[in-house]
């Protein structure tokens, strides 16, 4: 079983990434806080993000991959490098012509995320949404280039190269960084730093497409320019894909719904989005690594008609996705100013700013569990096929996330925007669950059922640890990086030692797994 090693090679290299994106936003709270120009710039990311996610992070790959792998075994390298160039002039024209379609309309279109923007400018400045209208249109090239980057990556996965799909994501915060990194000496306001910031946008997508252009090569995989033609595999590919990328894409969605609605509310756009970054950060480690190294693995099992190695692989999925992703979610839960405080709070992030993140990541954290196992559920579908089921709930949990998501931003805050995300991902789980096993697709067996409460009663122990450690670790935070970080450094070292002490104690996982399934994956 290669699982584990591709997760490994994948989630090491998303890590780096999700870090340098960590220390990326931490900069730009510093030099752009949380006021209405940010709340501007994250708006016109929203757009190209949105397909970024559900492109790069797998739900392209669940429509190509699977009929990749099959033109692979059933024509040769010849009939999958026909089909890769087929694809690829398709999803170029599509994409082009989207692309293309927002550039001349996002004075109106850019109403569907960022409808709340103000349309009044201050003296000497411009209207928020003016602003995100321009920055939406330097960035929208992105989504054309990480169109194709998602190609590349599928057939790169397919055939076994993880690592230059895993890094090109690193690409984008390098250059970020070094913009931010230039605020600090240079005389820029708060609108030319958000400008420079989307046009490294757009050049960073040229740099990670150039990269895997790179990769292929080097892999010596050859894929033949073409003109678009609608072909049947490329009907086929169009048919799995729809569907796929809308239930692979559900949870971004969801958050591009909350984001909108969040507009209304100055700054609550910027919360929202400092809190989805810092979950995002295990979620990208995790959930995603899985996702991506899992869909071949099932596919390779079902093509060969593994059914039972199907099933273990993804009990074993789940084991791996409950022990790295219980912890952080009690963690966050439990001491979610603390972190934000630690992280962001100086320069132009305030104490209000901190506490009003906290609130909308609490409400995050909650639901990270169900957007890990949507990562590994989907797979499970998307290895068969079966892209429509996914689709469905999802469309069903993109309601619920609304109408719950509105109800509770005028009622509670506007943090009842990301508990209505939460509920809805949960919601989508517990269908795809019930669906899986009544088919027969996935039950649990006995070690998942064993190690899955001993893995939670681990983590509540962590969480224990951390209630009482980070009110008194607070106190010596000093608005300095060095010892701000020193402190929570610290604290969640403390944290991951106990966790790591009682799941030992309750063997809720041993280290002979992990060389058993790196002894399997060197024999397949």
């Amino acid at each position: 079983m290669r699982l584990l090693k591709s997760t490994a090679i994948i989630g090491s290299l998303t890590m780096l990434s999700r870090i340098l994106g960590l220390i990326r936003d931490i900069m730009l709270a510093k030099y752009l806080g949380a006021g209405v120009v940010n709340d501007a710039l994250v708006t016109a990311i929203k757009l190209p993000n949105l397909f970024r996610r559900m492109f790069a992070e797998g739900a392209f790959n669940a429509a190509f991959v699977p009929l990749y792998a099959r033109r692979i075994e059933g024509g040769g390298d010849k009939d999958a490098a026909n089909f890769a160039g087929e694809a690829l002039a398709a999803l170029f024209m599509l994409v082009a012509l989207i692309t293309v379609f927002f550039q001349i309309t996002m004075p109106w279109t850019l109403n569907i995320i960022g409808f709340g923007l103000d349309r009044t400018a201050a003296a000497g400045a411009t209207a928020p949404y003016d602003l995100a209208v321009l920055y939406a249109r330097i960035t929208m090239p992105y989504l054309v280039l990480m169109s194709l980057a998602a190609l590349f990556s599928g057939v790169l996965n397919t055939r076994g190269y993880f690592a230059a799909a895993a890094f090109v994501p690193v690409l984008l915060n390098i250059v970020l960084i070094s913009l931010l990194a230039a605020a600090s000496r240079a005389d820029w306001n708060l609108e030319q730093l958000a400008l420079y910031l989307a046009i490294g946008w757009t050049v960073s997508g040229v740099l990670q497409a150039g990269m895997l252009i790179w990769g292929l090569r080097r892999s010596g995989i050859r894929i033949p320019i073409k003109r678009p033609r609608l072909t049947p595999g490329v009907r086929r590919l169009f048919t799995l894909g729809v569907p796929g990328m809308i239930s692979a894409g559900i949870t971004h969605i969801n958050l591009m719904v909350s984001h909108s609605i969040a507009t209304t509310q100055d700054s609550a756009a910027s919360w929202l989005y400092y809190s989805d970054r810092l979950y995002q950060l295990p979620l990208g480690m995790i959930g995603i690594a899985m996702g991506i190294a899992l869909l071949p693995a099932l596919a390779r099992r079902l093509r060969s008609g593994d059914d039972h190695g199907a099933m273990m692989t993804m009990n074993r999925a789940m084991e791996i996705a409950a022990i790295l992703t219980l912890p952080a979610t009690v963690a966050l839960i439990v001491m979610p100013e603390f972190l934000i405080a630690g992280l962001f709070e100086r320069g132009q992030f305030g104490q209000m700013d901190t506490q009003e993140t906290a609130k909308a990541l609490r409400m995050f954290a909650i639901g990270l569990p169900a957007f890990v196992l949507l990562k590994v559920l989907t797979p499970a579908f998307f290895a068969r096929e079966n892209t429509k089921t996914p689709m469905i709930y999802a469309g069903i949990s993109a309601v619920v996330n609304l109408i719950l998501g509105a109800t509770l931003f005028f009622t509670v805050g506007f943090y009842g925007l990301a508990l209505a995300t939460s509920i809805a991902a949960w919601g989508n789980v517990i269908c795809l669950a019930i669906i899986l096993k009544r088919n027969r697709h996935f039950v649990m067996d006995k070690r998942l059922m064993l190690r899955v409460p001993r893995i939670a009663l681990s983590a509540l122990a962590m969480g224990g640890v951390l209630v009482w450690l980070a009110p008194i670790a607070r106190p010596y935070f000093a608005n300095s990086i060095l010892i701000d970080y020193t402190v929570l450094l610290c604290v969640c070292g403390v944290g991951f030692l106990v966790y790591i002490l009682v799941a030992g104690l309750l063997r809720a996982y041993g280290l002979a797994d992990i060389r058993d399934a790196f002894s399997r994956s060197s024999k397949t």
